[in-house]
């Protein structure tokens, strides 16, 4: 497990990206559609330059270290990490229980990959410390799962690091947005298309309110230290996040 040699599967097939995924699954086409949703690169002549960059910034390497460093401050899992270059100019990234995926641009600043690790990794670790499978989840576990990552993003990198998505919405705004939504937020499941209507704002919802909502809420649970203790970050349930009369 960690960082897998993905630069000598890109050297080899980056023009046949489905033969790179048959090396992690069965279904290659369906989950290469399912990576790109999240910015996986499609092979160009423009992704094939960000591909060489990633190699010559050696980025492979340096992800190897944010894993050791966070796995030891967070006492978090050992999981299969997989880099591929980005898209776009935009990182992203996508995480389960076992495996983290990665899709980076050429990054002058190294604190952005950190902060695309640290996002991604606190996912890993939230999900395996949940009493419930991920499947299980309802809207409300997705946005406190987006919401304290990006939480542990702004302690660790600093404000400026932070998701874009933090600062669409003003806090009236977002109050607003919650109580119009909360009772759709409470009572849907992950397997319900509302849940990825709102979570990203698709279907007439605004842009990402989903996320934004959920670093509102979580943000109102902060201790006076401007952080989550390691209980409320990986194992406190989505619940007590609005059970305050802060949230009610």
């Amino acid at each position: 497990m960690g960082v897998i040699e993905t630069d000598e599967w890109l050297s080899r097939d980056f023009d046949q990206p489905v033969k790179i995924i048959e090396r992690m699954m069965d279904e290659p086409t369906d989950f290469y559609s399912y990576l790109q949703q999240f910015g996986m690169y499609k092979p160009t002549q423009r992704t094939w330059e960000y591909f060489k960059q990633l190699k010559e910034d050696k980025i492979w390497g340096k992800v190897a270290n944010l894993h050791k460093e966070y796995r030891k401050k967070w006492n978090g899992d050992d999981v299969d990490i997989y880099i591929f270059p980005s898209r776009t100019n935009n990182k992203g990234g996508v995480s389960f229980k076992e495996s983290m995926y990665l899709f980076v641009p050429p990054l002058e600043d190294p604190k952005e990959l950190e902060a695309l690790f640290i996002h991604e990794y606190h996912h890993v670790c939230r999900l395996n410390r949940q009493k419930k499978d991920a499947k299980d989840y309802k809207l409300l576990d997705s946005m406190v799962l987006e919401g304290l990552a990006e939480h542990a993003v702004e302690h660790y990198c600093g404000r400026k690091y932070r998701a874009k998505w933090c600062e669409y919405y003003t806090d009236k705004e977002l109050e607003k947005y919650w109580n119009e939504l909360k009772k759709d937020i409470l009572h849907t499941s992950r397997k319900d298309t509302l849940h990825d209507r709102i979570l990203f704002g698709r279907g007439g919802f605004p842009k990402l309110i989903g996320y934004a909502l959920g670093y509102y809420i979580t943000r109102r649970n902060k201790n006076e230290n401007n952080n989550f203790s390691r209980k409320i970050n990986f194992y406190s349930e989505a619940e007590n996040f609005i059970n305050s009369n802060k949230n009610a």
